[in-house]
């Protein structure tokens, strides 16, 4: 392959134009999960949106394979190509704070925690993931699943308006009144579309949580009662349940270490007084092994990362109806039976102001759907170099999880292939999907990612 069209980024961007042998090549390439190890012909880290429509225009005329990371985070290793070219959105992160209109304006290079902490200063929040280190431009475009769902929605509901570079290199303002088939599409629909390089978010007023991990142990009538407690709260709590063997932490008794846990993430966004109230019956589920939840502010319900981490694992995501003690012992027999390092079922419960969103609204149409489940096993692949064993395990164990929904989240999935991704856009949503594409990408630019094909002309 010619590199001329390397030189050409080299003169027409503002950002680096970073390649092979450069001394920072290695850590540019890498991203967030281990096992990826692709080499791009150059990665750019963009200085801004004229940068951004540079780069896309290049990829459009060259045929160049084109990649796009914010984060880095992307489960299917989307963020880095071999070969081609990587748009490296990380050094975007200017942020214009609102206090009294409550809207921000970001650029997608930011984090999680960068804004959170952000916008903290004003007593003010946006809700996003559970990992401070994720990008906000991949988990706003799929859809945002964390710490305030169930009290603010995901984190397209506080979408107000984006800036996207398109396929041809335009720079478009899209909202609810200007592009509207536009925005109904990147809340949702993943990279597809274009790049957003600043998108507009509504700000809710959050000074404090009362949150942090209770390690349980786990049962099948703990785990049962878990969910019901969870699906029967206020909407200011949102749970994430993590059911795994306990961690050989400091904070966790020695006897109880490898034994089956429920290691339970909880965030309470309302009185912390009304909090400690709700969050009881958790407590009297069982005597906790670990309770770190107390009142905080917001952005420290993100705990510290290690930089160096970067996890391989099977796995699969999936909705389900119920957790009842039958899938509780389900999932416990098979958590017991896995040989990984670490073996997890994550569920997630729902509803709130997620639900009160018309399906129809957004390309993110799991409106319905009650409870999150990812399931993962966790190796090292310099002692496991064929994880045949732990992806059976995987697709047996959701196979039996298996009920009604037979949809998927896309922002969890995995190379996972072509009906999955449908899968993510359930009934009339695919369709309208398609339609856009055909609009805004009819060559398809945009496929280094969960791919929604453009609808035949």
């Amino acid at each position: 392959m010619s590199i001329d069209w390397v030189q050409q980024l080299r003169d027409d961007c503002r950002g680096r134009v970073i390649e092979s042998g450069d001394p920072d090549y290695d850590d540019a390439r890498h991203v967030f999960y281990g096992g990826f190890d692709r080499r791009p012909t150059a990665i750019v880290k963009v200085a801004d949106a004229d940068d951004v429509a540079r780069v896309v225009t290049l990829a459009a005329e060259t045929g160049v394979e084109l990649a796009v990371r914010s984060g880095g985070h992307s489960v299917a290793g989307h963020s880095v190509i071999d070969g081609g070219l990587v748009l490296d959105l990380s050094g975007m992160k200017a942020i214009e704070i609102d206090p009294a209109g409550r809207t921000a304006w970001a650029e997608p290079g930011m984090t999680a925690f960068e804004y959170t902490t952000a916008v903290a200063t004003h007593g003010l929040a946006t809700g996003f993931g559970d990992t401070g280190s994720v990008g906000i431009g991949g988990i706003t475009l799929g859809g945002g699943v964390g710490y305030l769902v169930r009290k603010h929605g995901l984190t397209i509901d506080d979408l107000l308006a984006a800036d996207v570079v398109t396929a041809e290199g335009k720079l478009l303002r899209t909202d609810a009144e200007t592009e509207p088939d536009l925005f109904w599409a990147i809340r949702g629909g993943g990279g597809n579309f274009g790049v957003a390089t600043r998108f507009q978010y509504r700000l809710h007023p959050l000074q404090t949580v009362t949150g942090g991990m209770l390690l349980l142990p786990a049962t099948p009538d703990v785990i049962a009662s878990f969910l019901t407690e969870a699906e029967s709260a206020p909407d200011e709590l949102s749970t994430i349940a993590n059911v795994m063997p306990a961690p050989p932490m400091p904070f966790v008794p020695e006897e109880h270490h490898g034994k089956p846990s429920v290691m339970a993430l909880i965030s309470y966004a309302g009185d912390p007084d009304e909090g400690e109230r709700v969050l009881a019956p958790f407590r009297g589920l069982a005597k906790p092994l670990a309770d770190m939840v107390r009142t905080m502010p917001y952005p420290e319900i993100y705990p510290p990362e290690d930089p160096s981490y970067r996890p391989v694992a099977a796995a699969r995501t999936m909705f389900v109806d119920s957790v009842d003690r039958s899938v509780a012992e389900t999932i416990l027999e098979y958590i017991q039976a896995s040989s990984a390092q670490m073996a997890v079922t994550q569920l997630r419960v729902l509803g709130g102001a997620l639900a009160r969103v018309p399906s129809d609204a957004t390309a993110f149409a799991h409106r319905g759907s009650r409870i999150m489940t990812n399931v993962a096993a966790l190796y090292d692949p310099a002692t496991t170099p064929d994880p045949t064993e732990h992806e059976a395990w995987v697709a047996k164990l959701s196979d039996k999880l298996r009920q009604s929904d037979e949809g998927a989240y896309v922002g969890f999935l995995g190379d996972e292939g072509q009906e999955r991704v449908r899968a993510a856009y359930p009934g009339s949503t695919w369709d309208r999907l398609r339609e856009v594409k055909a609009a805004y990408d009819p060559s398809n630019l945009f496929r280094g990612n969960q791919n929604i094909p453009p609808a035949e002309t």
